[in-house]
């Protein structure tokens, strides 16, 4: 690993993450801000005013509450008022986003130390929910909450018409589309819950984490009372858990900063290179639904701008809300079954759990926090947006290396990039398809309620379809619809009728 040049370097010096517990002693997501900002400042331990030399606030998305002006709030709070600050968009990838904004400017002589907070508090609101209550919490933006995707821009009438909208849905589909190009081999199912297994025994030895327990993949593929099935092949156990408390921040300057507050040497943590894509935001109109290009394009302009391969990175931590984030990761990084090098540092989004936006936030506190332990040298963490749309990915290291000039990747907003559409999407068709992924959706009480489906057509264009027929269930919950003829037919309310 080459060690490079200082100029245009820039590293954390500080970082912080807290977990409540509850019920009586959560604050306000305002008040977890100000919490892990104020810790992240004291873990730079100098004895420079570090908190009156920030020149720049990144507030992550908070799902939990929506502020009037989460920057102006939090630089009050802070006795920062008026410092230059950005509140991010609703997307997993945020909190590496507005690092590596704050980083570009740092290599243009703009910023010198940027501090990137979030928080969220799901857990509360499900209380205050349950209790029939609404929270007293303060400076409310005053405007109706957006939805997390704007729907006429992100979705198509015939994803609305089958209701390809939860995430669960959207990744379930991946996954299958996965499974069935490898053959649908049960093997693989065995593994994704080793995997997983894997990430619990993680954040069982993780502070912090909201599910401190290990599982075992036998308990993970069981379905019972506790761990009902969601969609093929999730069950509860399985996927991201969002409703909790926690926070995290993590303070970036330049290493002149770093050198005038005196950091050594060993607390200071290089963000050596980054890098974002993104695939076309219909799943259907995409090339291959069982891989991502936009994950390893961002993976590899990360790693290509560090200087540095996959094999000199000691540690990852994969964005895991649903297993195919995992496994379209590991995929596009080439990573074997057997590689021994962790794929989590918190214990992913199902068991430290997943809160919000700010997932990365607590990863990539973690990453720095073994690097300067020593455990490695350099580290990677991912973040995905959307439905599998958006990928992040950023390398961490414990030595500086060669400043590469730094692509634009243009302001992180919620648009449709319509030329990344590589396939046609049909809304309505009749007539022989070939099913190229499918997944069955359950119930609340573990009853299977319908099958969904992207199916080929002869032409190459693709459609949506479900069914509710008992065989075509049975058929998507075994495999047997790998490599079956079947055929669609449109339907008065939009919908296309599956038959295998």
């Amino acid at each position: 690993m080459s060690t490079g040049t200082l100029e245009g370097a820039v590293c954390i010096v500080g970082t912080a993450r807290h977990t409540w517990r509850g019920p009586d002693d959560v604050p306000e997501p305002l008040g977890m801000w100000e919490h892990v900002a104020r810790a992240a400042v004291d873990d730079v331990g100098t004895t420079h005013d570090v908190m009156s030399e920030l020149d720049h606030l990144g507030v992550v998305h908070c799902q939990a509450w929506a502020y009037d002006d989460p920057v102006d709030r939090l630089a009050d709070r802070l006795g920062r008022p008026g410092i230059d600050g950005r509140a991010s968009i609703v997307a997993g990838t945020s909190p590496q986003r507005l690092l590596d904004a704050a980083a570009d400017r740092m290599r243009r002589g703009e910023l010198s130390a940027a501090l990137v907070v979030g928080a969220e508090a799901l857990a509360s609101r499900r209380r205050f929910a349950t209790a029939g209550e609404e929270p007293a919490w303060s400076h409310p933006s005053g405007l109706p909450p957006l939805p997390e995707a704007e729907f006429l821009t992100w979705y198509l009438p015939t994803e609305l018409a089958h209701g390809i909208i939860p995430a669960t849905h959207t990744f379930a589909l991946l996954e299958q589309a996965r499974w069935a190009a490898r053959g649908g081999r049960q093997d693989d199912r065995r593994r994704l819950a080793q995997v997983l297994s894997a990430l619990s025994r993680v954040a069982a030895a993780t502070p912090g984490a909201w599910f401190p327990r290990a599982w075992t993949a036998d308990e993970l593929l069981s379905p019972n009372e506790g761990n009902r099935p969601i969609v093929t092949p999730y069950a509860k156990r399985m996927v991201a858990f969002p409703d909790v408390d926690m926070a995290a921040a993590n303070l970036l300057v330049t290493h002149e900063v770093a050198d005038r507050w005196k950091v050594p040497a060993e607390r200071r943590v290089y963000l050596r290179g980054w890098g974002f894509a993104r695939d076309a935001a219909h799943i259907a109109a995409r090339r291959d639904l069982a891989s991502s290009p936009a994950m390893r394009a961002a993976q590899g302009e990360a790693l290509d701008r560090a200087g540095l391969g996959v094999a000199d990175v000691d540690l990852f931590d994969l964005y895991s809300c649903f297993g195919a984030a995992i496994t379209f990761a590991t995929d596009a990084l080439g990573l074997p079954d057997d590689d021994p090098r962790p794929l989590s540092l918190t214990g992913g989004l199902p068991y430290h759990g997943g809160p919000g936006s700010n997932y990365m936030s607590h990863s990539i506190s973690q990453a720095v926090d073994r690097l300067r332990r020593g455990e490695g040298a350099a580290a990677m963490v991912t973040g995905v947006g959307m439905h599998m749309t958006k990928h992040v990915a950023a390398v961490y290291a414990t030595e500086p290396g060669v400043a590469a000039p730094a692509p634009d990747h243009g302001e992180q907003q919620n648009l449709v990039a319509e030329d990344t559409a590589d396939r046609k999407v049909v809304n309505e068709h009749s007539g022989a398809v070939v099913v190229q992924a499918a997944t069955v959706v359950h119930q609340r009480d573990g009853q299977a309620a319908e099958a969904l489906a992207i199916c080929g057509l002869p032409d190459g264009r693709r459609c949506y379809a479900r069914s509710r027929h008992l065989d075509v269930i049975d058929a998507v919950a075994s495999g047997g619809w790998i490599e079956t003829p079947g055929r669609v037919t449109a339907n008065e309310d939009g919908t296309n009728e599956l038959t295998i």
